[in-house]
């Protein structure tokens, strides 16, 4: 992470919406790989695992193969097909994730070297909201946030430090209402 980048800036942001929303003694499965951020969480106290790198589309059902309290993912449920699947699968939890917005000054991110390095979605707030609920989540909290680029001149750069481009929620699935304060 470079000091001027935006990962250090949305990492800064992501740690601190988990903060408001998980304790550090509960369980995390991180979905997707091990990654800068899922060592970030690690450094500041959470018990994080990671799904292993199956195909998430197809091998969905591996959720059910951990033991945890929570689920993370960030900017991992535009890359599959079908999210709705995974989400579904879960039946009790709790669940922090972000995803990528549709912005109009940028098109969807689409790595021509990397099947797997793609935006098959890039979602609107209401879009993403009713894929929770119709999965069985209720929503709890929700912040917009906007993406500065690295120190860059133009106008795409400039709107990236004024329209938000990241969508952070923070779920619940199966647990009673004792548990949800």
């Amino acid at each position: 992470m470079s000091a001027n980048g935006s990962p250090d800036i949305r990492y800064k942001k992501t740690l601190k919406f988990i903060e408001e929303c998980i304790s550090k003694d509960e369980r995390i499965l991180d979905i997707g790989t091990p990654n800068p951020f899922s060592e970030i969480m690690k450094k500041e106290g959470y018990n994080v695992q990671n799904t292993k790198g199956e195909d998430l589309d197809t091998q969905f059902k591996v959720v059910n193969d951990y033991d945890v309290d929570c689920y993370t993912s960030f900017e991992i449920f535009e890359h599959l097909l079908a999210p709705f699947n995974i989400l579904n699968e879960i039946k009790k939890g709790k669940l922090v994730s972000s995803v990528p917005l549709n912005v109009w000054f940028a098109k969807s991110y689409w790595n021509k070297n990397e099947e797997w390095d793609r935006h098959y979605h890039e979602f609107e707030p209401r879009q993403y909201d009713w894929l929770l609920e119709k999965a069985g989540w209720t929503i709890k909290k929700k912040e917009l946030h906007a993406a500065p680029d690295r120190l860059r001149l133009g106008i795409r750069p400039l709107l990236r430090y004024v329209v938000p481009s990241y969508y952070y929620v923070y779920a619940e699935k199966g647990l009673d209402d004792n548990q949800n304060d």
